[in-house]
């Protein structure tokens, strides 16, 4: 991709590369036979109160009946590119056992590879079905699952962790909802705090009012721009770049923390 650097382009290796990345697995779940997943948003306007839109995720996963498949964006393993993440870059950003909260966990894959790792992980989501769900997947992972949501966060959860991981959370919602979900996920940070971002890309030309979502896909400068708002900054520049999918997907991440 034109304006990759160097370091964008070693990453991106590393990603491809990575022996935890089967795409055979994660992408048939990302792509649903070369069809880009888009939730239903089940005649949720962009507009409505979030509490509508977190409606939408709930009734997704009670009407998936325990069968993951359902979920769209359940890969039933984690995020490869947290994965290539934590493998090249944490080791310098994150100490060991460090505490770290997964936002918006699903059923829980991204978290028990961060638990794996011995990282002391809270995992939450707004869904109560996902965390019953993920509990009963992950009883035996030393992981705390608990309900809650970014827009009225626990007051034990705040400024506590030395990681914030997000996968495609800040996504999820509509564009109106984006820095309530980044002061959400700041609010979580202790003062030398990371927070590790993931989404899908797309282009600067692409205005984002022709985006049918979720997802809501991102440009470099949105969520560069989003970070600033709530007071962080990228430890270097984002990586910008086109998956493995078929077809391919375009994804950004970027780690970011106070300035």
């Amino acid at each position: 991709m034109s304006g990759t650097t160097l370091h964008e382009t070693k990453l991106s290796t590393a990603v491809a590369t990575d022996p935890s990345h089967d795409s055979r697995v994660f992408d048939a779940h990302d792509s649903r036979g070369g069809v880009a997943t888009v939730v239903d948003p089940r005649g949720v306007a962009p507009n409505a109160p979030v509490e509508e839109w977190l409606g939408v995720f709930e009734e997704i996963y009670r009407d998936s009946h325990g069968d993951a498949a359902r979920i769209p964006w359940a890969h039933r393993r984690a995020c490869p590119w947290l994965l290539s993440w934590l493998n090249v870059e944490a080791p310098a950003l994150v100490r060991p056992g460090a505490r770290v909260a997964v936002v918006g966990c699903g059923l829980g894959e991204d978290a028990a590879a961060l638990a794996e790792r011995g990282y002391e992980v809270t995992a939450f989501d707004a869904c109560p079905s996902a965390i019953e769900w993920a509990q009963r997947i992950h009883a035996e992972d030393r992981i705390t699952f608990m309900h809650a949501d970014l827009f009225n966060l626990p007051a034990r959860l705040l400024r506590r962790f030395d990681l914030v991981v997000e996968v495609h959370t800040l996504q999820a919602l509509p564009v109106a909802h984006r820095t309530a979900l980044a002061e959400g996920m700041t609010d979580l940070l202790n003062h030398h705090g990371v927070l590790l971002a993931i989404a899908r890309g797309r282009d600067e030309a692409a205005p984002i009012e022709h985006i049918e979502g979720p997802p809501f896909a991102f440009t470099a400068k949105e969520l560069t721009s989003l970070m600033a708002q709530v007071g962080l900054s990228a430890v270097r520049a984002i990586d910008d770049f086109t998956d493995d999918n078929t077809p391919p997907t375009r994804r950004l991440r970027g780690a970011f923390r106070r300035g």
